[in-house]
This record gives C-alpha cells, sequence and structure tokens, in this order.
C-alpha cells in the first residue's frame, strides 16, 4: 500500500467506519497510528480522557518489542496484543505492516464482540488505503 498524502475524504471514510463499528457500540477510544507512533486518527466517545499522542507513542515501542519477542520464539510476528485490566482494556490490531489500530474499552464489552467488529473495521481500513493507488 501507498502511505503518501492521505486525503481528507479518506480520514473521514476511516472515522465514519470507526464511529458506527467500534465507538458506537461502546468502545472508549479508537486510535490508528502507524509504526513510528505518528497518529492517522483518532476518535473517541466524548468522555474519554486518555492522552492520545503519549499512548501512541507507547504503543508503538510496545508493538516493535512485542514484534522483536515474537521473533526470539520463532514467529514472524504476533499480530495482535491484548492488555486486560480490572476496568480498562486495550486491543492492539495490525492492520498491515504499516498501521496499527488501538481500541481502549471498558469491563461492559467483551474481547469477542470487540474483535468480531475489529475483523470488519480492518478491512474498511485497508479497502480505503488501497483505494489510493487506483
Amino acid at each position: 500500500m501507498n502511505y503518501g498524502i492521505v486525503s481528507q475524504e479518506q480520514i473521514e471514510q476511516i472515522d465514519q467506519i470507526i464511529t458506527t463499528k467500534l465507538i458506537d457500540l461502546g468502545v472508549d477510544c479508537v486510535v490508528v497510528i502507524d509504526m513510528a507512533g505518528n497518529i492517522i486518527t483518532a476518535k473517541d466517545n466524548t468522555e474519554s480522557k486518555y492522552d492520545v499522542y503519549s499512548f501512541a507513542a507507547l504503543a508503538a515501542g510496545n508493538f516493535a518489542t512485542v514484534d522483536a519477542m515474537a521473533k526470539l520464539v520463532g514467529e514472524q510476528e504476533f499480530s495482535l496484543l491484548f492488555h486486560k485490566g480490572q476496568d480498562s482494556s486495550i486491543h492492539f490490531s495490525k492492520i498491515d505492516d504499516e498501521l496499527l489500530l488501538i481500541c481502549m474499552f471498558g469491563k461492559d464489552i467483551s474481547l469477542g464482540f470487540l474483535r468480531l467488529n475489529v475483523v470488519d473495521v480492518i478491512e474498511g481500513i485497508r479497502t480505503i488505503w488501497g483505494s489510493k493507488e487506483k
């Protein structure tokens, strides 16, 4: 995929998918970042108080660390990560070699439900990004 210039229309399409498939269903905050920790887009439920810029930088480092651990155990990669807390959880999914989708959600959202919706969101984002090359 080509990640040169992202149009405002593409960002709006991605935001719409994220809002419909994740935020409207109860996810607190969703961030799409590149592997360097730069935010492509971020959406939240308007009640979230996350510092998405610090979070994006730490998430990129976390994913890179886990990627190195995957190679140490003979895996090419771990394509998703999940951190569960008492009240909040974080789900990281690799969209492709350049992008990560990060979801922050509370205990009222089941991991299975989230993962089903994340699959749809990732497919939508891949389609939107891929459409740039046409």
